[in-house]
């Protein structure tokens, strides 16, 4: 299971392969693909410990589009735009036989998920809309965003490097190594440089009065990433949209406040629910010191003990001591117990 649960196969209707997988049982939840690739992202552990958390209430569907991951890989750099994302998706929901479904759609594959729920009114129930906009160029348009896809023409391992870390904020270490790897296996270079142009050309605007699910637009960027306007636009123009800000500034879901962000799309996705989630405290109950705080959040990250100390500028077996602490002070064996602890109090 260190890449996910078995690949499927779903065949488009222009003749393209899209890998998927399935999950959990309960109301469907097809979450839609941006930039990465499935296998290497279930060994991320804040993104399988989400997977992991939403199976748990529904049946999630994952899937690599087009030209990524482990769907098929040559195909023509012109089949980018949004009527290539539809056919991924409608492949994927017939190929798991859903008659109804929810959306989760990240990034890039905001617009997708807005242009098949104006197609499929009665098919689409719920939506999640995280980081994109119905004009892909909005979500597109800030320096640093345009800075960043200057690297993909230019340096690809570079950009991968990038994106993880100065761009969506994962620290330097195991877990930031594996989200970089993802970006970096998720394509190749050229497929990767048309996926973009053919984005910043995405414009489902007209489609937007269409959507009849009730649709829950969430915002966690800075104003180097995606401007709140951006956001807030979205979700006015849709005819049953409502925006939460979350707190913070990391510009990803289920990394800085896990537990909230899961609870709050959990809670919408399967009735409809919209509790905005607490900031979670500086510190946690159980006499856990601020160090010892600092370590559970790197270990929960993925970090080797190694990568820890490199981090908080001590020695290993200083973090082996703070971990021994930790784990009797919390009552974890080990670092399964220890994650999901973090995970719980929206630590991770």
């Amino acid at each position: 299971m260190e890449a996910g649960p078995d690949l499927h196969y779903a065949r488009t209707s222009d003749g393209v392969t899209i890998a998927y997988q399935v999950l959990g049982r309960g109301p469907a939840l097809v979450w839609l693909p941006s930039l990465g690739n499935l296998r290497a992202q279930w060994r991320v552990p804040v993104l399988r410990a989400a997977y992991e958390h939403l199976a748990r209430s529904m049946t999630l569907v994952l899937y690599d589009g087009r030209g990524m991951g482990s769907s098929e890989r040559r195909i023509d750099p012109n089949e980018l735009g949004i009527d290539a994302h539809l056919r991924d998706l409608d492949a994927v929901v017939t190929a798991a036989g859903l008659e109804t479904t929810t959306l989760l759609g990240y990034y890039h594959s905001a617009a997708t998920a807005i242009a098949f729920a104006a197609e499929h009114p009665r098919q689409v129930t719920r939506m999640v809309l995280f980081g994109g906009a119905a004009r892909l160029r909005d979500a597109m348009s800030p320096v640093q965003t345009q800075a960043l896809l200057s690297l993909v023409d230019q340096d690809w391992d570079l950009f991968a490097d990038t994106a993880a870390h100065a761009w969506l904020g994962w620290a330097a270490g195991e877990s930031g190594r594996l989200v970089a790897e993802g970006f970096r296996s998720a394509a190749a270079p050229s497929v990767a440089k048309a996926w973009f142009a053919a984005g910043a050309a995405i414009d489902v605007t007209d489609r937007l009065p269409e959507v009849a699910a009730p649709t829950l637009v969430l915002h966690r960027q800075g104003e180097r990433q995606i401007p709140v306007e951006v956001s807030r636009r979205l979700a006015e123009a849709l005819p049953h949209g409502r925006l939460v800000e979350l707190a913070g500034s990391s510009p990803t879901l289920f990394m800085a406040n896990a537990r909230g962000d899961l609870e709050l799309v959990t809670r919408f996705l399967t009735g409809g629910d919209v509790v905005p989630p607490a900031v979670p405290a500086a510190t946690p109950a159980d006499g856990v010191t601020a160090r010892e705080l600092d370590v559970l959040r790197l270990l929960a990250a993925g970090e080797s003990n190694a990568g820890i100390a490199r981090s908080l500028g001590i020695t290993v077996h200083t973090v082996e001591r703070h971990t021994a602490n930790l784990y009797r002070k919390i009552g974890a064996r080990g670092r399964a117990d220890a994650t999901a602890y973090a995970l719980r109090r929206g630590i991770a």
